[in-house]
Formats: structure tokens, C-alpha cells, sequence
């Protein structure tokens, strides 16, 4: 009996150093069952759908527009349609940017982390609808049975992070500030992203028959790895997590890496399955390791 004493109260101390460790970076969880729910419906929604991209299951939008499960050059009829890649892209970003930005009037607040989270998320899709109407070079066509929920993906989530944030306002602050921290990740993630998207749209060359076609990407980081642009773009929203430090901005932050793992992998493989001189030292998201 004291042997069962002594392990139950190992267990009980080993979950209160867990505990204490969690709460020493994160807000305690909300007092919302819809966002409880959503940290983990979220996270395991995204990871699917990474490993989805793993198997040759596509979202269908960028090079694997035409992509069938089995197949990365074997063109797929949408069962909805598809609208021009410029058109899709900025249905993706725009509810999210909207959203954004009517925080600022909808959830008003003085207190600092707050700010900083609607200022960094705002400016975030700001910039993506800027490289869409000035930046990035397009050809192709997005399936609209995938422009639908990555839409959806981005709007919620940022109206659900800020919602999160909302509950932190007035509560004592995780002893291990990281917001700080947060701005400088963001902003390299942001920069980052930026550098690399400019990249690739100079990249994007006119044939013979003013048909747009692809190149193997060089310079930045695109010598190590075929991605950067993921990589930067997945600073950027742990950035949002260190600003924020809730719960649901980190199954996010979660949830987003595992998705550009998976899309970052099936990118690589189409390369290799198009370009003869693919320098197969080139990883897919991390240097050298992935």
C-alpha cells in the first residue's frame, strides 16, 4: 500500500512539474469549449492533411493544381471548378486581413500583447495580398474544392487567435515573456518569406508561346533547401505564438508546421520528378536535416 502511495504521489508531482512548466509560457486554457475544441481539431486537421501531402494527396492549387493522387503530372478533372491561381490566392487572404483588421474596432484594448498580435496578423496578410497583385508571376488555375477550406483555415484561425487573446486581457502574464521574442521571429520569418517569394517570381520566365514555365530556383536559400519561402513562413506564425503565448495560437503554430512539412516534401518530389539536374543535395524545408 505505500509502494502505491509513494508511485500515485511520484505521478501527482511529475504532472504539476508539467503543469507548472506549461504555465510558465502559456496563458491558462480559455474558458471556452469552443476554443479548447478547436486547439486540437485544428492541430489534427493540419497534421492530416500534411500527411495527406506526404501520400500524393494534394491541395490542389500552385504546381499541383492538375495533380492526381497517384500521379504528380497526371492531370485531375475538379469536381467544382477551378478559378485563376491570382483570383484564388486572394480569396485565400482577404476574409483573413479583414478580420484582422476590424479587431482593432471589434475587440479594442490597450493591453500591449494584444496589440502586437492584431498589428503582426494584420500586417502579415497585408503583405500576402500584396505579393499577389504585385509580386508573384501566375499561369495556372486553384480548384476551388481547395480554395474553400484553406480560406476558411486562415479566416477562423485568425478570428479564433484573436478571440483566444481576448480572454488573456487582465490576467497576471506567463512568467517567460516571449512577446518580444515573438516580434523578432515574425519579423524574420516575414522578411524571410518576402526575400525568397521575390526569388521565385523572377524566376518565372515567357517560351516561345508566352506560356509560363518552371525553373529550378537559385540564390537565398533555395541553394539548400527547395522550400525557404515555408520555412520563413512558418518563423512567422511561431512568431504569432510567442507574441500571443496561448494555447490555441500554439496548436496552430503546430498544426501549420506539420502542413508545410508535408507540402514542402511533395514539393521537393515533383521537382525531382520534373528536372533531370535536380541537385539531389537540395532538402525540402530544413537545411541539411529535411
Amino acid at each position: 500500500k505505500n509502494h502505491l502511495i509513494s508511485a500515485e504521489a511520484a505521478s501527482s508531482s511529475r504532472a504539476s512539474k508539467k503543469m507548472e512548466m506549461a504555465t510558465s509560457f502559456l496563458y491558462p486554457p480559455p474558458p471556452s469549449i469552443l476554443l479548447n475544441c478547436m486547439s486540437v481539431v485544428g492541430l489534427a486537421a493540419l497534421a492530416k492533411i500534411g500527411w495527406s501531402e506526404v501520400r500524393g494527396n494534394h491541395l490542389k492549387y500552385s504546381k499541383f493544381n492538375n495533380a492526381s493522387s497517384s500521379s504528380p503530372t497526371q492531370p485531375q478533372k475538379q469536381r467544382f471548378g477551378s478559378i485563376s491561381s491570382r483570383t484564388g490566392m486572394l480569396w485565400l487572404y482577404t476574409p483573413a486581413f479583414l478580420a484582422a483588421s476590424a479587431s482593432f474596432f471589434v475587440l479594442p484594448s490597450d493591453d500591449l500583447r494584444f496589440l502586437l498580435l492584431k498589428s503582426a496578423l494584420a500586417f502579415h496578410f497585408f503583405k500576402r495580398i500584396f505579393e499577389v497583385v504585385f509580386i508573384h508571376k501566375y499561369s495556372g488555375e486553384m480548384a476551388v474544392e481547395s480554395a474553400i477550406p484553406i480560406t476558411s483555415s486562415y479566416f477562423s484561425s485568425t478570428a479564433l487567435m484573436l478571440y483566444s487573446q481576448n480572454f488573456t486581457v487582465g490576467l497576471s502574464e506567463p512568467s517567460l515573456d516571449m512577446k518580444f521574442a515573438g516580434i523578432v521571429m515574425f519579423v524574420v520569418g516575414i522578411v524571410g518569406n518576402l526575400y525568397h517569394h521575390c526569388l521565385l517570381a523572377k524566376l518565372r520566365k515567357e517560351d516561345g508561346g508566352g506560356k509560363k514555365e518552371y525553373k529550378i530556383p537559385k540564390g537565398g536559400l533555395f541553394d539548400t533547401v527547395i522550400c525557404p519561402h515555408y520555412l520563413f513562413e512558418i518563423l512567422a506564425f511561431w512568431g504569432f505564438f510567442m507574441i500571443s503565448q496561448t494555447i490555441y495560437s500554439l496548436s496552430f503554430a503546430m498544426g501549420t508546421t506539420f502542413y508545410l512539412l508535408g507540402r514542402s516534401y511533395a514539393t521537393r518530389r515533383w521537382y525531382l520528378s520534373k528536372f533531370d539536374d535536380f541537385p539531389k543535395h537540395v532538402k525540402a524545408l530544413i537545411p541539411f536535416v529535411f
